[in-house]
């Protein structure tokens, strides 16, 4: 240790204290919260993720003592200011972890939650919190514990400090320099959490396995920091309550309890097919409705994706709720749209707990395959928490290469998704989501040989919705995936008990000219128009619908094809049945704008639309198959519509929050 650099050795020598000190904490929460029957062998797992959770909190504290030691006039063993500082930065942290871990032990005592920063709610009514807190807890008592816990561990701090202050260096300023340049980079590695193209991030706590696990894994730090841009993310309780009863209406509520906020319901299929079908749900990156063939864009981009829906159940005015591809995932899968206003709800700790009715499928292994990482937009959180048993496949996973950003190829994916699903001899439920029809629209060399690109003139391509050729091209080869894949899947044994399903994750923005009514284009439903098909010939009937439809309806339509029991306590209705019931009639589609912050609903053959933070409101025409009539009654129309948005908003937002999966 005597050729180690004083300033290196105290760098060391305060990462292993508080990685002590953090494992101590973490230990104290196993043995006082695990459940019954749990063993110290079966959370490992969890401790060595916490350890790296904890590196994180280190490496931030070692980096600015290294740093601000390297200036000489600051060194913490040559200068009295130097020592003051480094020591000031030591205690803080001692500080801070005393204060977020006695605060974290009782959070979790009292909700079985880390702590986050919606504690700091308890603050806008101080006085009656405190008084909680003070009849529940021996205050008193744990103030002198923390006390005597403080002076203690400053006085082994101060011991460190001492025993590394009475060494000697024997190296030379060439080895000083670069072991400072190796104790840099691990510091940064540490922050960043891992080697890869994605940092270490909460929703990695959910790959455990259990919620306790995932807590267990996490420390105070990571869940309250990474929760505080979220604080303010909340619902009115009394407007979901005023609306309630228009909602109950609309999902069918058998037993509607405006008091309780009941928004369960159970769905027993009428027959059961046994074996029940598989079920393969494409989620399609970016595919806008007005620059595919099914609505006769003259470009003629997804010839083969026109004849599937030919062949299929399609919807042909299916709307998602929100743009952007976690906010499409999150839709899609928990049937509530992301209404959150600071990032996405997939990047909110306290919205990862959500029912989602894939897992009502019993029997069944699930899976997900990607292209690229979990990590991105926390969206491995969402899925590994609350689909038991889930086999995540990402671009580690697979033999493909990786061609960009994205992962590997669309092409790639599903041939390696084919594999997996064609050696699988039990029931399954998996999800593919593309990533091919997105910048930078990578087209791999490959595939040139049986794709070939067009080049078009830039005035032809803007009239009919693209940017540029390479737009596109990628909008093309994502159809020459599907049909690659669908060829390949008929020769497996498993395609003809299957179910497809293909959805759009969200349009793309972007003059849809006179091929849909100025709604799309002046207002911005190119976003959000995307096609909706299922498809297994022999099983479904080929059908064109109208009827509005919306993302958050694919997963109870889907159980009802399937004849599938599930339980629905989100917002999505079985498109089909409705269709029997009154022709899609009462059809909603709710639309919400993150950006501009606006708010609206599809209702039948009208768009309307309204400003967050005015009173701007409009209703426009959106039948794209009717002309508009020359006399309405607008304020009938906009009041209904209006009740109708501020209703599914506000149950939107109770619901990010209530929408919890069976225990």
């Amino acid at each position: 240790m005597n050729r180690l650099p004083r300033l290196t050795r105290w760098v060391v020598s305060l990462a292993l204290f508080f990685f002590v000190l953090m494992f101590l904490c973490r230990l104290a929460v196993f043995f006082a919260f695990a459940p019954p029957g749990s063993h110290f062998s079966g959370v490992l797992p969890a401790f060595w993720l916490g350890f790296r959770f904890d590196a994180r909190e280190v490496g931030i504290l070692c980096l600015l003592v290294l740093l601000i030691g390297s200036i000489p006039a600051l060194h913490p063993f040559s200068t009295k200011i130097g020592k003051r500082i480094s020591l000031l930065l030591a205690v803080t942290l001692l500080v801070w972890a005393l204060f977020f871990y006695v605060f974290d032990f009782l959070h979790f005592r009292y909700l079985l939650q880390r702590l986050n920063a919606s504690a700091l709610s308890f603050l806008s009514d101080a006085k009656i919190s405190g008084s909680m807190v003070w009849q529940t807890y021996p205050v008193i008592r744990i103030l002198l514990s923390l006390l005597c816990c403080f002076l203690l561990l400053w006085w082994l701090l101060r011991i460190v400090y001492r025993r590394v202050a009475r060494t000697e260096y024997h190296g030379n300023k060439a080895g000083r320099i670069s072991m400072g340049v190796v104790v840099f980079l691990f510091c940064a590695v540490a922050i960043f959490g891992r080697v890869g193209q994605y940092p270490l991030r909460w929703s990695d706590a959910f790959d455990l396995g259990s919620d306790f696990n995932a807590n267990l894994a996490l420390n105070p730090f990571q869940s309250f920091f990474s929760s505080l841009s979220f604080r303010k993310s909340s619902f009115d309780a009394q407007k979901v309550k005023a609306n309630y009863q228009l909602m109950a209406g609309y999902l069918g509520i058998a037993k509607p309890d405006s008091s309780m906020l009941v928004f369960n319901r159970s769905v027993v299929a009428d027959s059961s097919a046994t074996p029940g079908p598989n079920i393969v749900f494409v989620i399609c990156e970016s595919f806008s409705a007005y620059k595919s063939s099914m609505w006769g864009n003259p470009l003629n981009t997804t010839p083969y994706f026109n004849q599937l829906c030919k062949e299929g159940l399609f919807f042909d005015n299916c709307f998602t709720p929100s743009f952007g591809t976690a906010r499409g995932i999150w839709a899609s899968v928990t049937g509530v749209p992301d209404v959150e206003p600071n990032k996405t709800a997939s990047r909110n700790p306290a919205m990862v707990d959500q029912h989602t009715i894939i897992s009502d499928f019993d029997g069944y292994n699930k899976y997900y395959f990607l292209g690229g990482s979990a990590s991105w937009a926390n969206i491995r959180g969402l899925l590994t928490n609350n689909i038991p048993g889930l086999h995540l496949y990402q671009e580690q996973d697979y033999t493909s290469s990786k061609v960009d950003v994205w992962g590997i190829s669309d092409r790639n994916l599903f041939k390696e998704a084919n594999a997996v699903l064609g050696r699988d001899r039990q029931p399954f439920f998996a999800v593919i989501q593309t990533a091919d029809n997105h910048r930078p629209y990578t087209i791999p060399a490959e595939d040139l040989k049986e794709f070939r690109k067009l080049a078009l003139p830039a005035d032809t391509l803007k009239k009919y919705g693209f940017e540029n050729n390479d737009e596109l091209n990628a909008f093309r080869f994502t159809d020459f995936c599907f049909q690659s894949y669908i060829e390949a899947a008929r020769k497996q044994a498993y395609f003809n008990n299957t179910i497809f399903v293909f959805i759009g994750d969200h349009g793309i923005s972007g003059n849809a000219g006179k091929m849909f009514p100025p709604a799309w284009s002046d207002d911005g439903l190119t976003r959000n128009h995307v096609p909706l098909l299922f498809y297994a010939p022999g099983r479904i009937a080929p059908q064109r619908l109208h009827c509005v439809a919306s993302q958050l309806d694919v997963l109870p339509t889907l159980a009802g094809i399937a004849h599938q029991s599930y339980h629905n306590s989100a917002m999505g209705r079985d498109l089909l049945q409705q269709y029997r019931a009154d022709s899609g009639r009462s059809n909603l589609a709710f639309i919400y704008d993150a950006n501009n912050r606006d708010v609206g609903v599809i209702n039948g053959d009208w768009y309307y639309t309204r400003n967050q933070q005015g009173s701007q409101e409009k209703l426009r025409w959106a039948d794209f198959e009717s002309e508009e009539p020359a006399s309405v009654n607008r304020d009938s129309l906009l009041g209904v519509n209006r009740r109708y948005t501020t209703a599914l908003y506000e149950t939107a937002r109770y619901l990010l929050l209530n929408n919890k999966k069976k225990p």
